[in-house]
């Protein structure tokens, strides 16, 4: 199974996005330190969830790095967000 659909998984499970976007940007990192051969650690999230209402941003992030605790000890090396409300996303 590839990374993307791990952390997707996930997230599906734990938040019930409204929509959920994966993006693996290992690519842009490849010879950097932390970046392994064949990529598949470093990944950009575009997320909306009604979980969020009421939530900082730093709350949201904090939420999404506990449902990946695994992951970020393992093969995550890098992880950007972007966490909205469904009233945020319109």
């Amino acid at each position: 199974m590839k990374a993307t659909d791990k952390i997707s998984d996930k997230l599906i499970k734990d938040f019930s996005p409204i929509t959920l976007e994966v993006k693996d940007e290992s690519y842009l990192h490849a010879g950097h330190a932390g970046a392994p051969k064949g990529g598949e650690s470093h990944f950009h999230v575009k997320m909306v969830s009604a979980i969020f209402e009421g939530q900082s941003r730093v709350q949201r992030q904090k939420m999404v790095h506990q449902s990946l605790k695994e992951d970020l000890a393992t093969y995550i090396h890098a992880l950007s967000l972007e966490l909205k409300t469904p009233s945020e996303a319109e």
